[in-house]
């Protein structure tokens, strides 16, 4: 069993360099399907649902050469199965249905796996699906899509803004024949980098990052290069964690534009935010303050920050108010956090924290990938040791915390024991 453990009490200091957005890496990877050539991608991060993701392409036939940690040859011209096959649960699989359906017209599936935040739906994948003439159905576990020779171009209006389904159609109709319409479309980050890399290896996609997205299909596809963006919320996790263990940290390689509902929220919380083209400092000194937090798809405040805050306003001056728009179980880690002491209460989709003056370390588990990370912070700012359990959850979407911490002066080791006897009992 690997454990995260913490010695809190220590500010942090100096510099970290934020990976490629996990979000943009496990759509993209999957969209190299449809290319004919190499597709030479950089920056992309070094965690574990890139690796499964990877590992899938191999298992069809894909050509993956590693250029170094970050930078990968894909090349999946000899690919000729449209089923795949695996034992592990992937968050986003469902964006290998488009790719498939958008090169062979045809694919089957797993449903996808990841954090248990509340029901997966999949139904305005399927729409969309439909509506370009492919026949769709769940059987088995897995999502089973014909659609011919090749989809056809068609009008879709979401019913829901769904990042998932955005980006699923607009895969599928890259290689469509005719115009695609996406009506309330998703406008997150990476759905632009998707589109981005999609049009740098020749397809014709308009609109991303506004609610209306224009896919013209085109013949092929070819091999290009692209460099995947910055992770925008593993900069908020950092960020969030100088307001909860306190210090001075300057982030490299952000786009700040994309961290703006957060940073806005870290100000009105008492920290000091300063912005460079491609940087942020950092820095919180005093108490902080009680705040209100509403979660909002793009560009609103996204739900993956809320338990990190949440860990940040236990210790604020005054009660915060979290309300939750996007999933039914995301204060799972609420009960984590009570353990550390922290008064925090929640009501259906609501949770009220009472900040205090100190909370205390604990043995903690892990219960999804975004409130491990904010039991990071948590055990950052208590009192004594904390142990978090269940740390493949983290993994799964942040490159290196450990170590990333550990250069800003965090007591935190990554350790490997054999039962969680002996760390409740370190304790």
């Amino acid at each position: 069993m690997i454990t995260y453990v913490i010695e809190g009490g220590t500010p942090l200091d100096g510099e970290v360099t934020i990976s490629g957005a996990k979000n943009a890496a496990v759509a993209i990877i999957p969209a190299t399907l449809m290319v004919k050539g190499v597709c030479r991608i950089e920056n992309i991060p070094q965690i574990s649902d890139v690796s499964v993701m990877l590992n899938v392409l191999k298992s069809m036939g894909a050509s993956i050469q590693t250029v170094n940690g970050h930078t990968y040859d894909i090349d999946c011209s000899n690919v000729d199965t449209c089923s795949v096959h695996t034992k592990e649960r992937i968050r986003a699989s469902y964006y290998l249905a488009g790719a498939l359906l958008g090169r062979f017209g045809k694919g089957v599936v797993p449903m996808p796996g990841g954090c248990d935040l509340g029901d997966r739906p999949v139904d305005q994948h399927l729409k969309g699906f439909r509506a370009m003439g492919a026949e769709v159905s769940i059987q088995n576990g897995n999502i089973v899509a014909y659609g011919g020779t090749r989809l056809h171009g068609a009008g879709i209006y979401l019913d829901v803004v769904s990042v998932g389904a955005t980006i699923n159609i607009m895969l599928a109709a890259t290689l469509a024949d005719g115009l695609t319409v996406i009506d309330n479309a998703a406008k997150e980050p990476h759905i632009v980098d998707v589109a981005n890399f999609l049009n740098s290896m020749g397809a014709n996609i308009t609109g991303a990052g506004t609610d209306v997205i224009k896919i013209r299909g085109v013949e092929e596809l070819h091999g290009g290069f692209y460099s995947i963006i910055p992770d925008q919320i593993e900069a908020g996790t950092y960020l969030a964690a100088v307001g909860a263990a306190g210090g001075r940290v300057l982030l490299k390689n952000v786009i700040p534009k994309h961290l703006d509902s957060i940073t806005a929220k870290l100000e009105e919380a008492g920290m000091s935010i300063y912005e460079n083209d491609d940087s942020i400092l950092a820095e919180r000194n005093g108490p902080l303050k009680s705040i209100n937090i509403k979660t909002m798809p793009y560009p609103g405040f996204p739900t993956d920050m809320v338990p990190q805050l949440a860990a940040m306003l236990c210790l604020a001056d005054g009660t915060s108010y979290i309300n939750e728009g996007i999933w039914s179980n995301r204060f799972r880690f609420a009960d984590e956090y009570k353990r550390m002491g922290a008064n925090i209460q929640v009501s259906s989709k609501i949770a009220i924290i009472e900040g205090s003056k100190e909370i205390t370390g604990a043995v903690i588990k892990a219960c999804d990938l975004r409130a491990g990370a904010g039991m990071i912070l948590a055990g950052l700012a208590a009192r004594g040791q904390t142990v978090i359990e269940d740390v493949y959850h983290i993994e799964r979407g942040y490159e290196h915390i450990v170590e990333k911490f550990c250069g800003l002066g965090a007591r935190i080791k990554r350790v490997i024991g054999p039962d969680k006897t002996d760390f409740r009992g370190a304790v």
